[in-house]
């Protein structure tokens, strides 16, 4: 059994480069292509693994190219696959779009498999999450299924993470489950109506949430690092550097990869934000999602710094 399970989807990441998007009925030519594993659930998996956590990951994908794709990008990064393959229905598939001169990504994500998540598979899996010291699901599953699964998580005293993306309402029920909740600036907003462009705005996020019943808040803010609140305290870490920005495609899915196993490993809040964000700055030095996920001496060799 391992140490941090992971509920999510794999999404085979389908991505084009280019100056911007086409509007409608428009045709560009694009400045690159790639194909690369992707899916948050599966993305912060390899990044867990990779960060130095024992990792068990939670998911449905087809019997498929694409399922073969997973499957392998697993192996290779050391994680546990405690789901299921099935032949009647697809792996997940991603339409990426990555600005050229920026990085910035737009997303479309087609779940396949995944989608169809349901509470009776989470319960064949149950073992798996009570057995962890951590719990991450994210929303690109059925929020039926991720809720499920964080009560199973919560009543065997598993601690708890919910990164609430993609953006969606989320139910005081759902969010009171959740020892920590990480959203990025939008879905901080979404969550709470509060417009958040800095550490400010992040703290009354945060304190909204928590006024839901959530037990504590990490607000990403980019470049501008990361704001942490409990209702007792408030912790801004700034971001680290590791070189110019590639793509910021998976910068949040290392960062929460990287927090389970900060956490996992006993690490305190403070230690475990300062471990996490020098696994996301690496991360966005380079291209792809689960690709560019540091292994764990290079996040240590940039702590050390």
């Amino acid at each position: 059994m391992a140490d941090i399970a992971i509920l999510g989807i794999f999404a085979a990441d389908v991505a084009f480069r280019a100056s911007r998007l086409p509007i409608m009925g428009e045709t560009l030519l694009g400045d690159g292509f790639a194909l690369n594993p992707g899916g948050k659930g599966s993305n912060q998996a390899v990044a867990a693994a990779r960060a130095g956590g024992s990792v068990a990951f939670c998911s449905k994908i087809g019997t498929d190219t694409f399922g073969d794709m997973a499957m392998a990008t697993w192996s290779d990064a050391g994680v546990g696959f405690s789901g299921d393959r099935v032949a009647d229905q697809p792996t997940g598939a991603a339409f990426i779009f990555l600005d050229s001169a920026t990085g910035d990504n737009a997303i479309i994500v087609a779940p396949g498999a995944a989608g169809a998540i349901s509470a009776a598979d989470v319960d064949r899996w149950g073992d798996t999450i009570r057995a962890a010291r951590v719990f991450v699901c994210q929303l690109e599953q059925p929020l039926d299924a991720a809720q499920h699964a964080l009560q199973i998580a919560r009543k065997a005293g598993v601690r708890t993470i919910l990164n609430p993306a993609p953006a969606a309402e989320l139910s005081d029920e759902m969010l009171a489950l959740c020892d920590l909740v990480t959203p990025n600036e939008s879905e901080a907003e979404l969550l709470t109506g509060i417009t958040v462009t800095g550490p400010d705005d992040a703290e009354r996020a945060a304190k909204a949430l928590i006024a839901r019943g959530v037990g504590a808040v990490i607000v990403t803010l980019g470049a501008q690092g990361a704001l942490f609140h409990d209702g007792a305290r408030t912790l801004h870490v700034a971001a680290r550097n590791a070189g110019p920005v590639v793509e910021t495609t998976g910068a949040g899915d290392a960062f929460n990869g990287a927090l389970a196993v900060a956490l996992a490993e006993g690490r305190d809040m403070d230690a475990a934000l300062t471990f996490a964000n020098a696994c996301a700055a690496i991360s966005v030095t380079r291209a792809g999602a689960a690709p560019s996920m540091p292994d764990r001496s290079e996040i240590d060799a940039l702590l050390d710094d």
